[in-house]
């Protein structure tokens, strides 16, 4: 089973070669110490390996800091779980006895050196290696004292090869799909018989959905986390220096006991998760000596004897933010949104402000918007621009659709506010933050909840456009349907939350939510129209199987990393699909607004049945008598 899955990872990541020129290189995207730092401080470690000449570029700054020490260095490459090496080499063997004791001095220099045929780098290194997606690997260099068998300095460096999942044309492309929708359903809100505001909804709330899967407390494999960082945007995870800034100032001024960690989190992960796959047993271990090891000493020397410097190891130690984490640190990053958010420089403590600062900004240009679009109404009714009864149209509707937008803008504002406010409050940090998320979150779930009261109470032609947003897509005698979907929203807000050292718990109670909505669908077909309660389905089966798939990543199954990653290949493609899916709903309506002239007002109570089988994708009915 394990040769078929290796098989189709190959088969699959195979295309990438058809699709893009990318030179096959190796280097280290993050370092960290998986010892406490003593004979060995690092400042900075650059490497990089290029198959093409089979040379290593480097960028090192670093210091030997303890005298009279004899060490033999242990060499380790884990990838995916396997080690294909695992050398030791006898330092005081090596360079006619010049690292034995291991002199202390300072390095820093950068240079490119080739390697000797005798380092078989090309040979351990498949060449799938310098393309898979989001490489999980990394080097350990371990120097052991020779006397006392103590572990005098650790060093884990990750590995990537340059290919990602995550990559800004995605969020760009994701982010225009959206943009078409919003400028499509503002084109089309003020006609009655619209759907694509509410595919609009759909739309973020799919985006949202593929976000809140990487939130568990699971080993998910680096290119399916990478995959969920395309979506993060569609939460309000905008990275930004000054909203860092501003909100570590707050909550330190404010009780704030959390730091803010500028380390990469690659290089705070748990060593027992991705990328490094700690847990897998170690291959047998090869001693190399002089006679089967050799390198071009007269290059080496020549390249690094300019790179001595003379800077102070309190120097080193000052300006080195090098990571000390070990399998038992306190410092390493839980899995779900702390690795997720610290991935794209969002600390831990930070989320919830980050996405509470986003909403205040989205907020303030739809008031800009609303200010400007009342002033042209204004300036094109006082210079008679406008006919009488158009002007009087405008300003009767206006009101109404403005209502109407920022319910839509609360309800896709309403998963971000809700889950990060509920995880702000397990943090216990900030008073100031935990205050602005009770507003938030008590705002957000009033304006919804008090819409819904009214919709469900009063049903005239007055009052329905301002709640259009929560049933304005379904049948007149499912209106209720709303309180399901927002039922699940809070239901999964809760579980990622509050259960997030629980990630099995998690997956059975999130595949049960999405089970359930799957099946209140298809028992009440809702919607008004069959593409509306087909389209529904689809995205609510899709959100189930992704949800179900995780359940490969529980920690407690401990599945193989490969495995794992074709997984996550396969859920990447599956909710990828389903983005291309809405992109063409979008493109559908787009043509049937084109084709479609004649407005059909909303039903007031009934249905005809003749309504179920219109074939356009028309929202309202006639009215009944």
């Amino acid at each position: 089973m394990v040769a078929r899955l290796r098989l189709f990872v190959v088969a699959v990541l195979a295309l990438a070669n058809l699709v893009h020129a990318h030179e096959s290189t190796l280097f280290t995207s993050s370092v960290s110490y998986c010892d406490p730092a003593r004979t060995l401080l690092i400042q900075k470690f650059d490497v990089a390996y290029f198959a093409s000449n089979s040379s290593v570029s480097f960028n090192i700054s670093a210091s030997s800091v303890e005298p009279n020490v004899n060490v033999t260095a242990n060499l380790l490459l884990n990838v995916y779980g396997m080690h294909p090496v695992n050398l030791t080499l006898d330092l005081c063997n090596l360079l006619g006895g010049a690292l034995c004791p291991l002199p202390m001095y300072n390095f820093t220099g950068s240079d490119s050196i080739p390697l000797s045929s005798y380092v078989d780098v090309s040979g351990k290194v498949p060449a799938i290696g310098y393309k898979v997606p989001d490489l999980e690997g990394y080097v350990q260099l371990k120097l052991i004292d020779v006397n006392d068998g103590k572990t005098r300095a650790c060093v884990q460096a990750t590995l990537s090869n340059g290919w990602s999942t995550h990559q800004l044309a995605v969020e760009w492309a994701t982010g225009a799909l959206a943009l078409f929708g919003l400028l499509l359903s503002l084109w089309l809100s003020s006609s009655s018989d619209s759907l694509v505001p509410y595919r609009l909804l759909e739309l973020i709330y799919l985006y949202q959905s593929i976000s809140v899967t990487a939130f568990l407390g699971l080993n998910y494999p680096l290119t399916y986390r990478s995959y969920a960082l395309n979506f993060a945007w569609a939460m309000g995870l905008f990275s930004s220096h000054s909203f860092r800034k501003t909100i570590d100032n707050m909550r330190h001024r404010t009780g704030g006991h959390m730091d803010s960690s500028d380390g990469t989190a690659l290089a705070l992960t748990n060593r027992k998760m991705s990328p490094y796959n700690a847990i897998a047993k170690s291959g047998p271990v090869t001693f190399f000596t002089p006679q089967s090891f050799s390198v071009n000493r007269a290059a080496i020397s020549n390249s690094l004897s300019n790179f001595f410097s003379s800077s102070s190891v309190a120097q080193i130690r000052a300006s080195s933010d090098v990571a000390t984490v070990t399998s038992t640190a306190e410092n390493s990053l839980d899995p779900g949104i702390p690795v997720y958010v610290n991935t794209i420089n969002i600390s831990t403590p930070d989320a919830f402000m980050t996405i509470f600062f986003v909403a205040l900004i989205l907020l303030a240009i739809v008031f800009c918007v609303v200010v400007v679009a009342f002033a042209v109404i204004k300036a094109c009714t006082h210079f008679g621009l406008l006919g009488e009864d158009r002007a009087r149209s405008l300003k009767e509707r206006t009101p109404v659709v403005v209502k109407s937008w920022c319910l839509r803008l609360a309800l896709v504002i309403f998963t971000p506010i809700v889950l990060f406010a509920f995880y702000q409050w397990t943090l216990k940090d900030s008073w100031a933050s935990s205050l602005l998320a009770a507003l938030a979150f008590t705002t957000v779930i009033t304006l919804v909840a008090y819409s819904g009261f009214l919709a469900l109470r009063w049903r005239d032609f007055d009052t329905w456009p301002f709640h259009a947003p929560l049933w304005g897509q379904y049948r007149s005698n499912r209106l209720w349907f709303f309180i399901p979907l927002i039922a699940a929203s809070i239901c999964k807000a809760i579980f990622v939350a509050f259960a997030k050292n629980h990630g099995k718990l998690q997956v059975i109670l999130m595949t049960i939510v999405e089970f359930l909505v799957l099946v209140s669908i298809l028992t009440f077909r809702p919607h008004l129209t069959r593409g509306g309660d087909v389209l529904s389905s689809y995205l609510a089966i899709v959100r189930l199987v992704c949800t179900g798939l995780m359940a490969a990543f529980i920690v407690e199954l401990d599945l193989a990393p490969i495995p794992r990653v074709v997984i996550g290949l396969i859920t990447a493609v599956i909710f990828s699909v389903a983005v291309v899916v809405m992109f063409f709903n979008f493109v559908f309506h787009l043509i049937q607004c084109f084709r479609t002239r004649v407005p059909i007002q909303r039903l007031s109570s009934g249905r005809e049945s003749s309504e179920l089988e219109e074939p356009s994708m028309q929202e309202k009915g006639k009215e009944s008598p």
